[in-house]
């Protein structure tokens, strides 16, 4: 790693990642005490590197790039394990694999057709991962501290919902994407 790399942000976000397979390899061996106390520091990284970053002025290419990938990998893979175990439904599993693999094809098949790539994420995107963290944070926390939330279930009705209209809003953003840059490539032309 270049030395510009190590900044306190990015090793912030680096320490994230690593936790990933300590996740799941707590919840695999049913500790859900620990589990949720390294889902918890996971998330108090995620609060402090992107502060930092900006308060100490140490933004970089590298903590812009990882800092998506450790959310996103930390997230996935606590709610997948959370279906698995079958503390949430199959279908939000499901459904949460859809939606990341229509965007990452969407956005592989606007890359090889226009040569560029800008990722945004849209309003929807934000609150249907909001909506997957506070989900699992609150199935893992009443799993290890035994809260007895009762309103898990409309919760994970309202991810599953923001879940399908955040998927549904990327195809729309990505189609309107491609339609504009076609009809600038139509105009190039002519």
């Amino acid at each position: 790693m270049n030395r510009a790399n190590l900044t306190v942000p990015n090793l912030l976000t680096a320490s994230r990642l690593a936790l990933v397979p300590f996740v799941v390899w707590y919840l695999a061996q049913d500790r859900l005490d620990v589990a949720f106390w390294l889902f918890a520091a996971a998330a108090l990284t995620d609060l402090l590197d992107g502060n930092l970053a900006r308060l100490l002025n140490q933004r970089s290419v590298l903590g812009a790039w990882l800092d998506p990938i450790a959310d996103k990998a930390m997230l996935l893979s606590t709610l997948m394990m959370l279906v698995w175990l079958e503390i949430l439904p199959l279908w939000l599993g499901a459904l949460v694999a859809l939606r990341d693999v229509i965007v990452l094809l969407g956005a592989a098949a606007f890359r090889q057709l226009t040569g560029g790539l800008e990722v945004a994420p849209t309003w929807w995107g934000k609150a249907a991962t909001a909506a997957e963290f506070v989900l699992v944070a609150l199935a893992l926390a009443d799993l290890a501290l035994g809260w007895g939330l009762t309103f898990l279930g409309y919760l994970t009705l309202l991810t599953g919902t923001l879940v399908s209209v955040s998927g549904l809003h990327y195809v729309w953003v990505w189609s309107a994407k491609t339609r504009a840059w076609r009809a600038a490539q139509a105009r190039f032309r002519s």
